[in-house]
């Protein structure tokens, strides 16, 4: 139920992130959309309203007056009248040139004069017969010229078809775009949810073992007349209480990690005599294990660091091949200077672990095989290790082949 709701919360959030991009897409399209119909319409109209001026100017004398378009010559249907003005407020009309056949004397002429002339501005159009028109008065008379504006407009319509596609095919590309930004973005709330998710988990699971020995052996103790408890059942709960100690105080750090509340004071620190340290306290413990622990350390390596989490962080990498290096396997430590940083190598013998296992060995409460499972610990020390080689600007990386398995921390020398 729980990874349903969580992938419903995500399935949300992504959709909502689709959304509000779109949104915004959308509105731009609109406004670009917008400017190119105005800009085609202003340079559509600009073309008319010269086919005007140049039939005005040219009165009979040029049969067919055209304009570019695209590197095309397009030619605008067009008629020139003359109207002159009569004793009792009536007019004459002549037809002086144009493209147009029969329209003399036609009710069609006589409802796009009227319908002109009866308009305050020079310049208009008669919408009823979809022609632009340019008027101007000679003194006696007045002259009159018509462009169809029907090509006009299946101009504007053709061109803007073609942008609509274009918008079209953008919007589409956008969308996709949107959705693979929206999965990119959410992509580290889901490895949180699910990492949320393993932890608790995995915490649980690691709890119900040590609390099932306690409540076990203090149901038998309190069974028990007080003279007739054995130790051994009292050490068996000192020992499973002190391990979930251990557990919630590696939980408490890395929780501490994850609010940002853990604070690293960093102060000149002897990597050379923290390193050497670490592997002296290890020695007897790998001895006791059957895997010889050999070091060799670089001297006056200094970095600014605490020396405390840097101790620690080298003992996890220690603990980690002791516990998991082969049988009879001989453990090496390594401290070299390379360039401007300090290379600290742990590796031990064993199975080679799977490339696509390397990096999940950093997650919390992770184990690369089931073997590990059987073994002590909890999966969080290198989490913590990780997190303390963030803490000092270096890296910590695995890497592993049928040789050996090598754990590598570098971080920059002080200045």
């Amino acid at each position: 139920m729980r990874e349903t709701r969580g992938n419903g919360l995500i399935r949300k959030l992504r959709l909502k992130f689709v959304a509000v991009c779109m949104a915004m897409v959308t509105a731009v399209l609109a406004v670009v959309c917008f400017a190119i119909f105005a800009a085609l319409r202003g340079n559509v109209e600009d073309l008319s309203r010269q086919v005007l001026h140049r039939v005005i100017q040219e009165e009979g004398r040029q049969p067919e007056i055209g304009v570019e378009v695209g590197g095309d010559t397009l030619l605008l249907p067009y008629f020139t009248v003359s109207v002159w003005p009569g004793r009792d407020g009536t007019y004459a009309a002549y037809v002086t040139g144009g493209t147009y056949a029969a329209l003399e004397d036609t009710e069609a002429l006589t409802a796009i004069l009227e319908d002109c002339l009866s308009q305050p501005r020079p310049e208009g159009v008669v919408q009823d017969y979809s022609l632009r028109y340019l008027r101007r008065d000679n003194g006696l008379y007045r002259t009159l010229a018509f462009v169809d504006m029907s090509m006009e407009r299946r101009l504007l319509r053709e061109m803007m078809g073609s942008y609509l596609v274009i918008v079209l095919a953008a919007f589409s590309l956008l969308l996709g775009v949107s959705v693979l930004l929206a999965r990119w973005a959410t992509s580290p709330v889901e490895r949180a949810w699910s990492q949320q998710r393993q932890f608790l988990s995995d915490a649980s699971h690691e709890l119900k073992t040590p609390l099932t020995v306690i409540l076990s052996n203090a149901e038998l103790l309190s069974a028990l007349p007080l003279e007739e408890r054995p130790a051994r059942w009292t050490d068996n709960i000192l020992s499973e209480s002190r391990q979930m100690k251990d557990l919630v105080e590696e939980m408490l750090t890395l929780a501490r990690a994850d609010n940002m509340a853990q604070s690293v004071v960093l102060e000149e620190a002897s990597l050379s005599e923290i390193a050497e340290d670490c592997a002296l306290a290890f020695e007897p413990v790998a001895f006791e294990a059957g895997k010889p622990l050999e070091y060799t350390a670089a001297e006056g390596l200094l970095v600014l660091g605490d020396g405390n989490r840097l101790r620690r962080l080298i003992s996890i990498l220690l603990d980690n091949a002791i516990k998991y290096g082969a049988e009879g396997g001989t453990i090496r430590l390594t401290l070299e200077k390379a360039d401007r940083q300090t290379r600290l190598t742990v590796s031990n013998p064993g199975e080679p672990i799977p490339a696509d296992q390397l990096g999940r060995l950093f997650e919390r409460f992770y184990r690369a095989d089931a073997s590990r499972g059987e073994k002590s610990g909890f999966g969080l020390g290198l989490s913590i290790a990780g997190l303390i080689a963030r803490e000092h600007k270096g890296t910590l990386r695995a890497e592993s082949d049928a040789e050996s398995t090598r754990f590598i921390f570098t971080m920059p020398l002080k200045k």
